[in-house]
């Protein structure tokens, strides 16, 4: 939500401190690191970021062609038990010493290839989906690269309990700093630093009690060479916070968000908290959301969407947002991928939910910041921190490559405030609200993925798989009975 991007002179090609270019060279920065270990990371299907430790006296040359062997089946989404046999394939310019474990271990990003059928790329590894997308929009003509680049908002608790069983369903989460707390006793007394529901943006401390924590995470983020710009607090008070980090070219901002996460993560633990990217786990405050900024540029770095048209856009970032409209509801099974997220998506917390652009509008769902000439960029806020990045990031871009194909035209900017529109308002400005379930979405997804499918990005057995995962989700979710159904209907 910090929302003012620097502009850069060039993509971000190298997103970590490594000179790595090759196995050689990747073995020689193990061995001035004095690596004993090493860790293969891949995300899954699902957006989970997956490891496997190696002692170093097997990484050698080979390593980088041959990969390691691994069971598929044991993965969500992936192989079935008598077709189970993968190999990860490590990357050697993604190169960087783990921050997090105790003796020397260096950790490669990685591909995954299905065993099956030799050195071939596994379709539903979510990062070559991601590749052919950077590939495909190379080789439409209409630019050279995309850069993207992420917000991700996360909460930090104090305390985290949930579980559910035939006879019991809870959760209970807790924050020094949550107005609930005023009035409890505490050790050494209540100070009464805490934060009203949804006024925790940018508080100074000590009603911030974060900043060493976010610090902290900043300085591990550096430390293996993410170029961060800014952190602070965010609006949701019970512990919400953002830190940003530079915009970059797609593949290296999606590994990013994975060590950005991995990061957090890990930091918070280091200091007896919890951190989470759910979108939604309170009630009456605002959610996490990871808005993500696109721009297109051409070889030379000149940004595409700069032009004379509404908030100073170019006809290709109109018709960019164009598609983004058009498939707006399939893409949110991939940037809103789980049933909180929708609980998120509601009027009141600043959570987009109208399809629509503006420059400087946070109520339309595409924002134009206010920015340089050459940082003009599109702002798509619905998407939030539980969605895969690869997924998402290629989901979106499909969308809006298919809307400069076509010169599909958004129409006028919007720049009232649409959450006090009126329903009959809406419709004569042909606005329509994206997806408030997840069901919905999965089915606008199953209807609408034909812009998926172009150039071979996204393929049948991706859809069909992740579309019956999230509908065995969304089957899941309904046959619980919830703490909110037994108020309402136990006494019925």
């Amino acid at each position: 939500m910090f929302g003012f991007k620097k502009a850069a002179s060039k993509s971000l090609k190298r997103t970590f401190l490594t000179n790595a270019t090759d196995a050689r060279s990747a073995i020689a920065y193990a061995q001035a690191n004095k690596a004993q270990f090493m860790d293969l990371h891949f995300i899954d299907f699902l957006g989970t970021r997956q490891h496997i430790g190696l002692s170093i006296s097997e990484l050698e040359e080979g390593s980088f062609e041959n990969g390691f062997g691994f069971d598929g089946s044991s993965i969500r989404c992936w192989q079935d038990i008598h077709n189970s046999d993968m190999v990860i394939m490590p990357m050697a310019e993604t190169a960087v010493m783990d921050p997090f474990i105790k003796r020397p271990t260096v950790a490669f990003q990685c591909r995954v290839v299905d065993g099956t059928t030799g050195n071939s790329p596994y379709s539903r590894d979510p990062r070559y989906v991601l590749e052919k997308c950077v590939a495909n929009l190379n080789k439409s003509g209409i630019c050279d690269h995309a850069r993207i680049g992420p917000e991700a908002e996360f909460f930090i608790f104090d305390d985290v309990r949930y579980g559910e069983s035939m006879g019991h369903s809870m959760y209970q989460v807790d924050s020094g700093e949550a107005f609930w707390n005023s009035g409890r006793q505490e050790p050494g007394g209540n100070l009464a630093y805490k934060n009203r529901a949804k006024e925790g943006y940018f508080p100074s401390p000590p009603f911030d009690t974060l900043v060493d924590i976010r610090n902290d995470m900043v300085a591990v983020m550096e430390s293996i060479g993410m170029h961060v710009e800014a952190s602070h607090h965010e609006v949701g008070a019970a512990g919400q916070c953002e830190i940003d980090f530079r915009f970059g070219g797609m593949m290296e901002t999606a590994d990013a968000v994975g060590w950005y996460k991995y990061i957090v993560r890990n930091v918070a633990k280091q200091h007896g908290k919890s951190a989470t990217f759910m979108p939604k786990p309170l009630l009456g405050d605002n959610g996490s959301g990871m808005h993500q900024h696109y721009s297109l540029h051409d070889a030379s770095g000149k940004n595409l969407f700069t032009g004379d048209g509404p908030a100073g856009l170019s006809d290709m970032a109109l018709y960019f947002i164009g598609g983004i409209i058009k498939h707006a509801n399939s893409i949110l099974a991939f940037t809103n991928p789980g049933t909180n997220s929708y609980k998120r998506l509601v009027p009141g917390f600043e959570a987009p939910i109208f399809a629509a652009y503006s420059g400087r509008n946070r109520s339309a769902f595409c924002r134009i910041p206010v920015s340089h000439p050459r940082a003009r960029r599109v702002e798509f806020r619905t998407p939030d921190p539980t969605c895969n990045p690869y997924l998402s990031f290629a989901a979106v871009v499909q969308a809006g490559v298919d809307g400069i194909k076509n010169k599909i035209h958004p129409g006028d900017p919007c720049d009232i405030n649409l959450y006090e529109a009126s329903a009959a308002e809406l419709a004569s400005m042909g606005i329509k609200e994206v997806p408030s379930t997840l069901k919905e979405a999965i089915t606008a997804l199953e209807k609408d993925n034909a812009y998926l499918l172009d150039g071979g990005v996204f393929t049948e057995d991706v859809l069909e798989k992740y579309i019956q995962q999230k509908n065995d989700e969304w089957t899941g979710y309904l046959q619980r009975p919830t703490p909110y159904e037994y108020t309402h209907y136990y006494d019925c």
